[in-house]
């Protein structure tokens, strides 16, 4: 298997692992008393089946990441909402309505798209210590301006939450292919060592910032992370790593199609998970046999008067791993 087919398949096993884990995670929520702490919930194995499908999920994510492109690989993240739309449907026991349809099949054909113009080689550059400094100071300057006071502060978390996972993203490449090359230079160094506390802080900061965008509504937000996570990520490796299209002028322009079609289906996903996460939205397909579906997308049904356990916040969607 070649080094591009591998990085597809690690990518595709680690989106079914993450929304496996946003499944389980949004279960658990919903089975726990309000009461119960943070103690209790760790002593359950529903919790800890849920911290190893994430594990999974972001080693498989490291290893795709040693073998393909970020143009090629941080796409593939938004299969993550894909794959748990028909697993959440199921645990909750209702149908994929026809929105989700859409959003599924354009997503799809987007990335579809996104495969065929991506760079098929295995990544070799890395980013040098003045390079992996300069990305640092400049992911924090766009943060802070995202996150400063003012209008719609939701979307700029959420942007700000996704571009600070996608650069964590291009971070750990460098470390991955640094620690993997086998040219004979040291393992440790303080290239690597600055390199892997800024994956920690990007990665950290992207997981704080998703959860303060969250909590004005799901939609639009979740929209935001998943499509600034890839735009981050691939900006890095065109600008820094020489990533490049293949193809010529007739890739691009079908990279750009199936990037529409992409943002068109993250979008139509989006939507259907606020609706659905919505207890007063209307179900968009009965269920045989008169039940009431839930109106949750990854998770099972919850009486709308119950409120996440004490201490515990609500379990975070899927997203664009790294």
């Amino acid at each position: 298997m070649n080094a591009t087919l591998l990085a597809v398949a690690l990518s595709l096993v680690s989106a079914g692992a993450y929304a496996a884990a946003a499944v389980a995670q949004s279960r658990l929520a919903g089975r726990t008393d309000p009461s119960t702490g943070v103690l209790r919930l760790l002593g359950r194995g529903a919790w800890w089946s849920a911290v190893g499908l994430n594990a999974a999920g972001a080693l498989l994510h490291v290893a795709a990441l040693n073998y393909g492109p970020l143009t090629l690989v941080q796409p593939l993240g938004a299969l993550t909402l894909v794959v748990a739309v028909p697993l959440g449907a199921r645990a909750a026991g209702r149908r994929v309505g026809r929105t989700e349809w859409r959003g599924t099949a354009l997503t799809l054909l987007g990335l579809g798209a996104l495969l065929l113009t991506a760079g098929g080689s295995a990544p070799h550059e890395t980013l040098s210590l003045p390079e992996a400094l300069g990305v640092g100071a400049a992911t924090m300057a766009v943060v802070a301006g995202l996150g400063r006071p003012g209008a719609r502060p939701g979307l700029r978390h959420a942007a700000a939450s996704g571009i600070t996972s996608g650069v964590a993203s291009a971070l750990t490449q460098t470390l991955t292919v640094a620690v993997t090359d086998h040219s004979g230079g040291p393992l440790f160094s303080w290239r690597l060592l600055t390199v892997a506390l800024l994956v920690s802080a990007f990665a950290m900061g992207g997981l704080l910032l998703s959860q303060t965008a969250y909590r004005g509504g799901l939609g639009a937000p979740l929209a935001v992370v998943t499509l600034a996570n890839p735009v981050a990520a691939a900006a890095i490796g065109l600008a820094l790593l020489g990533e490049r299209l293949q193809g010529g002028p007739v890739s691009l322009v079908l990279a750009l199609l199936g990037t529409a079609a992409a943002v068109r289906g993250v979008v139509l996903l989006s939507r259907a998970q606020a609706r659905n996460t919505d207890p007063a939205a209307p179900p968009e397909a009965p269920v045989p046999g008169g039940q009431v579906p839930s109106r949750v997308v990854i998770g099972s049904p919850r009486r709308a008067d119950t409120a996440p356990p004490a201490g515990v916040p609500e379990p975070l969607p899927a997203h664009a791993s790294g």
